[in-house]
């Protein structure tokens, strides 16, 4: 068992470890100069008791090839507090350190000089988030320790009456389900914060170093924009070619984006197709030709298809995140001018009149005519993703006829009402079984009879409904 393991230390006992070391796929340093000075309002407050748990670290213990064989520390859980208190400590010694009294302190101070330096000279921090809130935090922790109130009675609290407590595990798989658990009973995890545990799990051995490149892209957005992108998209529209409901995508859900690990999966032939996929796209990428001809082969997603684990579930939520973005965009703009073009192709006038309208008609902001905007929105983005832009301008009207005749015909839209109409209504079952874009496009839809109208407020929808032949 590792020393560490299930142990209590201190603040200064947790800085001296010289195998210290924050792994490349931690998220980056988000800790702000809010979270900076709760810290240390916690630790003046409770200076005067014998001791002060500040939380919990878990380390993966490994062996470091590049460095003799030597223990590397890797921190799953903690890296946040951890970097603060690396800081913290940091700026008292360029701060402070000259001006104290008390000798206890300053040795205390002086044995985590050469730690602090160590761990500061090797460790990289690959993004400019990290680097932009670490370059912050320092500049506001040297001037809170230079103020009066934080005392070299408060200094000797934090190195040695301030602790953590420290788990050891062997084994990286199991120290993130440790970091899942413990989460799962402090912060409420998002769905997509335990996909993301999930699919670091599966990385290969082989593609460890590919790790932080791999997150990058999630690491850039909040976790709001995740949460919509999963919530309200990815979840819908697979459940729904499934012919599944989909109201809540909830913890519960999480296994509709866990599929096949190429490596542990057997041989069966269903998964061959992703395999002969996944590594073709890999030697193409690297493929010395490369060097000449700059190209570049992104792999072939698709929003219904097995998902793979590890890497590509990474490149895949870039991929759609991506490409959501650029599609609602472009959709949008009819909000200031008609939109005229859509992923670079142009819209014939009638697509161009209905995404304006969508995007004008006084009664969008209601909240079930916001359902029926996500149907709208979930159809065409599958659409799009199967068929690409042929035909887009027909596809838009068919698409806005299938989903506005629920908005027509119900006075009060609902969550159920927009999955109701999703089942009994299936496009995205019609366009995962198309093999051409006239699969969908000939889809019959039935009128909208005036009588049949129970919505309210929806005058520029029966108006397009009408100029398009599908009002009577």
């Amino acid at each position: 068992m590792h020393k560490l393991d299930k142990a209590i230390i201190s603040v200064s006992e947790l800085l001296q470890q010289p195998a210290l070391n924050i792994p490349a796929y931690q998220r980056p340093y988000k800790w702000t100069q809010q979270h900076l000075h709760a810290l240390l309002d916690d630790i003046k407050l409770h200076s005067d008791k014998s001791a002060y748990r500040l939380g919990t670290v878990v380390f993966h213990s490994q062996i470091d090839q590049n460095n003799n064989g030597n223990e590397q520390l890797d921190i799953v859980d903690g890296q946040q507090r951890t970097l603060t208190l690396v800081l913290l400590v940091q700026a008292i010694l360029v701060a402070r350190f000259d001006g104290l009294v008390r000798q206890d302190v300053k040795g205390a101070l002086d044995r985590l000089r050469e730690p602090l330096n160590v761990f500061l000279g090797r460790q990289r921090f690959g993004s400019e988030i990290s680097e932009y809130n670490l370059h912050q935090n320092f500049m506001a922790a040297k001037r809170a320790v230079a103020r009066p109130d934080f005392t070299e009675s408060v200094i000797d609290f934090l190195l040695k009456r301030c602790q953590v407590v420290t788990f050891v595990l062997q084994d990286v798989s199991e120290a993130f389900q440790f970091f899942d658990s413990q989460n799962a009973r402090g912060r409420d995890l998002e769905p997509h914060d335990l996909l993301k545990a999930f699919h670091l799990r599966e990385f290969s051995q082989a593609e460890n170093n590919l790790k932080a490149q791999s997150v990058s892209h999630w690491e850039s957005l909040a976790s709001a924009d995740l949460a919509q992108l999963f919530a309200t998209y990815l979840f819908r529209i697979r459940r729904w070619a499934q012919g599944q409901r989909a109201q809540y995508f909830s913890k519960a859900q999480v296994d509709v984006f866990k599929g096949v690990n190429l490596e542990q999966t057997g041989l069966y032939p269903y998964v061959e197709p992703l395999r002969i996929a996944h590594h073709f796209v890999d030697q193409y990428n690297q493929d010395y030709q490369r060097k000449i001809d700059h190209q570049r082969m992104c792999f072939p997603f698709h929003l219904d298809q097995m998902v793979i684990n590890g890497r590509r579930f990474f490149e895949m939520t870039s991929h759609y995140q991506q490409k959501i973005a650029s599609i609602v965009n472009d959709e949008r703009t009819g909000q200031q001018r008609l939109a005229t073009h859509l992923l670079g192709v142009a819209l014939d006038k009638s697509a161009s009149e209905i995404l304006h309208t969508l995007n004008t008609y006084a009664a969008r902001t209601r909240t079930g005519d916001q359902y029926i905007r996500t149907l709208f929105d979930c159809g065409l983005i599958f659409y799009l993703d199967k068929f690409g832009t042929h035909q887009v301008s027909q596809a838009i009207e068919k698409l806005f006829v299938w989903a506005y005749s629920c908005r027509l015909q119900m006075q009060v839209v609902q969550l159920a009402t927009m999955d109701n109409h999703a089942l009994e209504n299936n496009v995205f079952e019609r366009i995962k079984q198309a093999v051409k874009p006239s699969d969908v496009l000939s889809w019959p839809l039935s009128t909208v009879k005036s009588t049949d109208v129970k919505g309210t407020r929806v005058d520029e929808i029966k108006t397009l409904f009408l100029r398009l032949g599908y009002y009577e």
